[in-house]
């Protein structure tokens, strides 16, 4: 039962999290350009940990624990994905180069086999 209980705040948290839908955005290929200004995201997370501390140290309930928890990973999560998508963006930009490079090397042989590259 509490297997079946995680599971299902797991997939709702990654369905309806906006630093999960972020993230996911930016793991893209559209997206991973962004990854290293999203790290900027980390800091209104910590902000609210932080804001959510000092509340509980005030008095207020413990259950703000659980936000401090969850806007602690997220930051982490946003921290950890800049680095991670300068990576990806390298070796996606790779592959890219080194597929342009052989389509230009195909065209090259195909267009000197063909009749209509002979001189008249």
């Amino acid at each position: 039962m509490i297997l079946a209980a995680s599971m299902y705040v797991q997939g709702f948290l990654r369905a309806w999290m906006p630093s999960n839908i972020v993230l996911d955005l930016i793991r893209t290929r559209r997206g991973l350009k962004w990854g290293v200004p999203g790290t900027l995201l980390a800091a209104p997370y910590l902000a609210i940990a932080y804001w959510c501390t000092t509340a509980i140290a005030a008095g207020a309930p413990g259950g703000l624990n659980l936000v401090v928890l969850v806007c602690i990973w997220s930051a982490l999560k946003f921290l950890v994905m800049g680095p991670i998508s300068l990576i990806l963006l390298a070796r996606v930009r790779l592959r890219e180069r080194g597929e342009r490079r052989r389509a230009s090397r195909a065209a090259g042989y195909a267009s000197a086999d063909s009749p209509a590259a002979e001189p008249a």
